[in-house]
Formats: C-alpha cells, sequence, structure tokens
C-alpha cells in the first residue's frame, strides 16, 4: 500500500494546486518513484489511498498506465482517515496470510525491500518498521532486541512507554516504510481517523512489533517543507 491521501500542508504553496503524491522531484513524481521502487522488489500490486487532488491521481495513474503494475484505489474523498484509518479501510485488498509492504508517497528511497521483508518473516512479528538514527523531534523506542517499547516527542517531552524501562531503549526515527501480517487487522478495534503510531504502541504491549534498523541506504523525507523539496 502507498499512502498517498495526505493534505501535503507542509509543502504549500507547491500543494495548493496538486497532491503531494503528484509533486515532482528530479523531473519525477513522489508516487511514481513510490511504485518503481515497490516494483524493483517483485511487487505487483499495489492500493493508493487518495483524498487531496483524489481525481488528479486517479488520472495520472490512468494516463501513465499504471506503471505497468495493477493498481486499485482506496477512496477517503469523504474522509481523511490517516494512516491507520487508511489502511484499515484498505484491509480487504489484503486476503490471505502474506505480509505487505506500507510506504509513505512523500518518503524517496532506495532501501533493499527484500531485506526487510527477510527481517520480517525471520522475526514472526506483526509488524516490522524501517528506523534509522537522524535527528527528528518524534522517536520510536526500542529494546536491545529492536523490539517496539514506546514513544518519545523530544519537542513537547511527551513519551509513552509500553513495554520495560527508559534506561534500557534507543531512539530510532521512523522512516516511513514497513512490513505487516494480515493479523493485524482484526486486532484494530480504532474505528474512523486514527494512526499507525497509535495503534502500534497500544499493540506492542501483547504483540511483537519490531525495528528493522536501516542506516545505509539513501533515504529522505521531502514531506516536510519545500525547503526539503529544494
Amino acid at each position: 500500500m502507498i499512502l498517498a491521501a495526505g493534505l501535503g500542508t507542509r509543502l504549500r504553496p507547491v500543494t495548493d494546486s496538486i497532491p503531494k503524491a503528484l509533486v515532482k522531484v528530479g523531473g519525477r513524481t513522489l508516487l511514481e518513484g513510490a511504485i518503481l521502487h515497490l516494483a524493483e522488489f517483485g511487487v505487483k500490486e499495489i492500493v493508493v489511498n487518495v483524498h487531496h487532488f483524489a481525481d488528479q491521481v486517479i488520472r495520472y495513474l490512468s494516463q501513465n498506465g499504471n506503471f505497468g503494475i495493477k493498481i486499485t484505489i482506496s477512496d477517503e474523498r469523504e474522509q481523511l482517515l490517516d494512516t491507520g484509518g487508511g489502511l484499515k479501510k484498505a484491509s480487504w485488498f489484503f486476503a490471505g496470510e502474506q505480509p505487505f509492504f506500507v510506504r509513505n508517497v512523500d518518503i524517496i528511497s532506495d532501501l533493499d525491500l527484500s531485506r526487510l521483508m527477510e527481517f520480517h518473516l525471520h522475526s514472526h512479528a506483526i509488524a516490522t518498521l524501517a528506523s534509522r538514527k537522524r535527528e527528528t523531534s518524534r522517536y520510536f523506542l526500542f529494546d536491545e532486541d529492536h523490539r517496539l517499547c514506546g514513544w518519545t516527542n523530544l519537542k513537547t517531552g511527551e513519551k509513552i512507554l509500553v513495554r520495560g524501562s527508559t534506561s534500557d531503549t534507543e531512539m530510532l526515527a521512523f522512516s516511513g516504510i514497513q512490513v505487516l501480517h494480515p493479523d493485524i487487522f482484526p486486532l484494530m478495534t480504532e474505528t474512523g481517523r486514527f494512526s499507525l503510531t497509535a495503534l502500534y504502541l497500544r499493540l506492542a504491549q501483547d504483540h511483537l512489533i519490531n525495528g528493522f534498523v536501516d542506516n545505509d541506504s539513501n533515504w529522505k523525507d521531502v514531506g516536510k517543507s519545500p525547503e526539503d523539496l529544494k
């Protein structure tokens, strides 16, 4: 799944007339980059959620033949559902027992997704979050086995610990790419709009959610400001 429904408010005025997914970097839209990254590692079917300028995204995909991938649209034009709510709305797409990737559209990355999937399958986690050491304000907290145990916001001082103690944790920033197992869907008791972060923190108390540490790939979050785009 490519999460592409966001309003892109932090990229204004660029996103005043186009959706964030169709913003170009190096002559290529963020959506095309995300699709090709997944396709490079064998992904053949993708669901893309849409809200902001949804018609533009749908038309763009059609005009480009879906870049050779089978693409399904999850329509959130009536209500923007955030990352967790958006995934839950599209849960019908993930029938069966195969784990799947979820990727933010505003991430530029050449992360080796085969390594991420291999790590996930070996750990038998319900979710594996690609993470790295980098400066930001919000961090996931992982124990020495890279099991999720909390979250913190350095800017506000907020800290949520669901397992262990803070003295044993490592702060890692989420890279916007993850692998999930369909078993997570029955555990989604939240309704409407909710974030995957909130879901993970609730589930981490009783379920294995891992961090996959990746400090070597080329990676950039270009959804934070026009300066990041430049």
